[in-house]
């Protein structure tokens, strides 16, 4: 599942907000905060949690790790899931960002991975939907908090 959009940003923004995961709960979709940051120089293999908001108001924690980063260009990380509830469910979930200039700012491209387990594969149809959805949210956030930004400027 890929989304892109040009953000009336300059590349260099759009990374800044990207690739710093203390910035998640100004742009993804229902994060209300990230805690146990651990940085590190290149950003790959930077791990951090995500308290994610449930409809019902709940925080459900999720683990994650940076797989690659190119900076200026590329941001991807995984969902740490061994030992969490999200095993039971999910094979693998993925989160890749590329960036590109573009004449009105930045070309950003999300691309959402994820692989189900066992009898979960037959809900995949519906998660599908449900991460373009996220996708979506997620560049339409990026947008409101770099575009914000730059007119409050």
């Amino acid at each position: 599942m890929s989304r892109r959009r040009v953000i009336a940003a300059p590349t260099a923004k759009v990374w800044a907000l990207v690739s710093d995961p203390y910035n998640l709960p100004r742009w993804w979709p229902r994060t209300a905060r990230v805690e146990n940051v651990e940085l590190t120089k290149a950003g790959k293999r930077s791990q951090w949690t995500k308290v994610l908001q449930t409809a019902n108001g709940r925080g459900v924690r999720a683990d994650f790790r940076c797989t690659g980063s190119t900076e200026e260009k590329r941001y991807a990380w995984e969902q740490l899931l061994a030992e969490t509830p999200f095993e039971k469910h999910l094979r693998s979930s993925e989160i890749e960002i590329g960036l590109e200039p573009a004449d009105a700012g930045t070309e950003v491209r999300i691309t959402s991975k994820q692989s189900l387990k066992g009898m979960s594969r037959l809900g995949a149809p519906m998660m599908s939907r449900g991460q373009g959805r996220i996708v979506r949210e997620a560049l339409d956030g990026m947008e409101r908090a770099l575009v914000a930004e730059e007119e409050g400027a």
